[in-house]
């Protein structure tokens, strides 16, 4: 119980993660006796081919920035920027990944093609096993979890959803909305499944926080399991994609779980939340308490029950699940147990992500609206709006009119999100512009331009118009050919909850100019 109370103090001074508990009778070094899936590695698209390249991104005293030697490694020449902790880990536990996949109709992937495009940020913790699987794997969980769905996606001969965007089941409509949505769920899920078999045959440490941005059917699906934050800023207004799930946030759901399933707690944690912590002194004396059911406070009597450790301890950032762990949501921490106890942690942790859902194509983008993602060692120090704020400044420095250096727009606004927030270092701190404290973690951001994936998509939809005329099929008999011949759809805004129409392409199309610039 010492041990829990001065991890937990050490978490509300320094503002440091908890270390990961040992198991009973489990050495510390027992995992390393397991070989490495995936070796370390920093994104792929960074290129950093060699040891010494990867450890020279690793300087904890200078924190370099680093950002991509080649634009077209990223669709659309979106930016992206990051740099190491001030020495709270050995390695930058961040990983990110980028992916330009299709899925196809016909037992043979030669019937119509639904091209898609992932961004993922992991934010890693306790090690950086978890994130590094998780870049190089959930975009095939997704591809297959979107192929199973894709005869409904794009129904028989490509031709175009029912009207109202709806899907026919019986007396159920189900939209192509829902349909990527449950996608990206079972893929979140399955991944964090797929983790827990292979931990044990490999070695692989830790947990970390999941951010995807998909861009799928003419839509923006951003999923978000953790603390990772994702925004979309059209010049200073900023429209929130996503929700930070931390023990504060989601104070409600695991003290219900506790309430409702008590042997999790074990012996040793109450999921009552008193306004202060209740000790032997109060026993028999009245203490205003909250219970799982309640928003407000009213008085309990203490017992001895009482006394025992809070199953959420601390307040906003530094509020800690069973004193250990500050994040709710991700994959990983499959054996994680409370500090110096037997409680497993893993059942009040969930892979589950929230997605919600920006209509790209509907919307009139300017070539300065643009998709922010960022692990939380951005956002520790940086609001919203002043993310949208710097994003706006740094691209006004390459109007259209410079085509030689309009390119490099979204990367030096990733690189500025990520020194604003790194700072420099003064007198042995790292200090922000202002003279305040800079994160001391890992961070990582991306700057996609929604323009970029809009003309992609509205080249793609007209290219599939013409694919009647380019291969036309089999002529069906007279009287049938009016009721088969498919017709022209009006060009409106779709709601959130439609599905886009979609034809079948000829072929697959080449890829976008700024991809092979």
């Amino acid at each position: 119980m010492f041990s829990r109370v001065k991890n937990a103090l050490y978490n509300v001074v320094g503002g440091l993660d908890a270390l990961p508990a040992v198991r009973d009778g489990e050495a510390p070094g027992d995992g390393d006796k397991l070989p490495l899936k995936f070796k370390y590695t920093r994104p792929s698209f960074l290129q950093l081919t060699t040891d010494d390249e990867v450890q020279v991104s690793a300087d904890h005293v200078i924190r370099p920035i680093i950002v991509p030697r080649d634009l077209s490694k990223i669709p659309w020449n979106a930016g992206y920027a990051e740099t190491i902790n001030a020495g709270k880990s050995l390695r930058n536990e961040d990983q990110a990944a980028v992916y330009r996949g299709a899925v196809r109709r016909g037992a043979h992937g030669d019937g119509a093609e639904l091209p898609w495009v992932y961004f993922a940020l992991f934010d890693g913790h306790a090690g950086s096993g978890v994130a590094v699987a998780a870049s190089n794997v959930l975009q095939r969980v997704l591809q297959d979890k979107l192929m199973s769905v894709m005869e409904l996606l794009v129904p028989d001969g490509g031709a175009a959803a029912p009207e109202g965007g709806f899907l026919p089941f019986g007396d159920r409509k189900i939209t192509a909305d829902s349909l990527v949505i449950g996608a990206l769920e079972t893929a979140f899920w399955d991944m964090d499944q797929q983790i827990a078999r292979d931990k044990k045959h490999y070695k692989m440490t830790g947990g970390c926080t999941v951010l995807v941005a998909l861009f799928i059917l003419g839509k923006l699906y951003l999923a978000n399991a953790g603390d990772s934050r994702a925004i979309i800023c059209r010049g200073e207004q900023v429209i929130p994609m996503s929700c930070d799930f931390t023990p504060e946030t989601e104070r409600s759901r695991i003290k219900h779980l506790g309430m409702q399933c008590p042997e999790l707690l074990g012996s040793e944690f109450t999921h009552l939340e008193f306004v202060r912590r209740p000790v032997r002194a109060d026993l028999g004396k009245r203490l205003l308490c909250r219970d799982a059911f309640m928003t407000g406070w009213a008085y309990r009597t203490v017992t001895p029950e009482d006394l025992r450790f809070p199953l959420i301890y601390g307040e906003g950032k530094r509020s800690r699940v069973l004193a250990t762990i500050g994040v709710t949501r991700g994959f990983g921490d499959h054996d994680l147990k409370a500090q110096s106890s037997n409680v497993d942690i893993k059942p009040f942790l969930t892979p589950e992500p929230e997605v919600r859902i920006f209509d790209v194509c509907t919307e009139e983008l300017t070539d300065g609206d643009v998709l922010v993602m960022g692990t939380d060692g951005l956002w520790d120090v940086l609001p919203n709006d002043r993310a949208a704020q710097i994003v706006l400044k740094s691209l006004d420095h390459f109007p259209a009119s410079d085509t030689q250096r309009f390119k490099f727009r979204y990367i030096s606004a990733a690189q500025d999100l990520v020194m604003h927030s790194r700072g420099k270092l003064k007198e042995r701190s790292w200090r922000t512009v202002d003279n305040r404290a800079a994160t001391i973690d890992d961070i990582s951001v991306f700057v996609i331009p929604l323009r970029g994936y809009q003309e992609e998509h509205r080249a793609w939809m007209a290219a599939t118009r013409q694919q009647p005329e380019q291969q036309p099929p089999p002529q069906p008999p007279l009287q049938l050919q009016a009721q088969s011949q498919p017709q022209p759809q009006p060009q409106s805004p779709t709601r959130t909850s439609s599905s886009p129409q979609l034809s079948p392409p000829p072929q697959p199309q080449p890829q976008p100019p700024a991809d092979a610039s």
